[in-house]
């Protein structure tokens, strides 16, 4: 049977048909890319004891969306920080604890990125313009940008990009953040990096592997392009 991977979804007002309510949902875009990499999504809502559903899954998902509760790192919500999710933070900080704790194969995507590193004790920039000084990881509301990264070569993810990462080669990328890691946390490394530094993607390292057959988030959006590279890593880590 194809693998299970479930992804998180949000928690947010939708619009359908003649309908205006709250919803559970995420983008098309990462449903159409487990099935393309030959997996069967499942959406799970942010809610409490939702993580008790890791021992049906093969593999998880945590996808984008709205800025972490900036009290989980310690921090007073900065002048640009925008709507938060105190649910759907506390959720995904239980399925990722209990996706670690399994074993299972683990993929975040731009905000479950920054989930992860923030519930392993780090913190992030709340603007990252304030920081670079420029705008373009985010340079359209609701729209994707494109910047460039450069891949550490030693990495499980450039052994999960293959040869667009060789020799110190840039790689596009498609983007849309504002929030960035600062302070790595426990366990994490740095493995991929745009040109103006801000850190694009993190693993597991060194003796705090813990022997996980796949832990990889980037902060790009590779559901909306259109290599399967990463998807399909995690659907192969998932069926065995």
């Amino acid at each position: 049977m194809s693998p299970v991977i479930g992804i998180s979804a949000y928690g947010e007002r939708a619009r359908w048909g003649v309908w205006d309510q709250p919803a559970a949902l995420v983008p098309q875009n990462y449903v159409d890319q487990v099935v393309a990499a030959g997996g069967i999504p499942v959406l799970l809502p942010p809610v409490p004891g939702v993580a008790a559903v890791i021992g049906r899954l093969d593999g998880l998902i945590i996808s984008g969306g709205p800025d972490l509760e900036p009290g989980r790192y310690g921090q007073q919500p900065g002048p640009r920080t925008t709507v938060v999710r105190p649910e759907r933070d506390e959720a995904e900080i239980a399925l990722f604890g209990d996706v670690i704790a399994a074993g299972l194969p683990l993929l975040g995507i731009c905000r479950g990125m920054q989930l992860m590193n923030v519930a392993l004790g780090g913190t992030l920039v709340q603007h990252l313009p304030d920081v670079v000084g420029h705008d373009e990881h985010s340079p359209t509301p609701g729209a994707m940008g494109e910047h460039k990264i450069i891949v550490d070569p030693a990495s499980r993810l450039a052994g999960l990009l293959g040869g667009q990462c060789a020799d110190g080669a840039l790689i596009g990328v498609p983007t849309h953040h504002h929030q960035a890691i600062d302070r790595l946390g426990d366990g994490l490394v740095a493995t991929a990096w745009a040109e103006d530094g801000t850190i694009e993607a993190v693993e597991f390292g060194g003796a705090a592997d813990r022997g996980h057959p796949f832990t990889v988030a980037v902060q790009w959006h590779p559901e909306a392009g259109d290599d399967l590279a990463l998807f399909r890593g995690l659907v192969r880590a998932a069926a065995g």
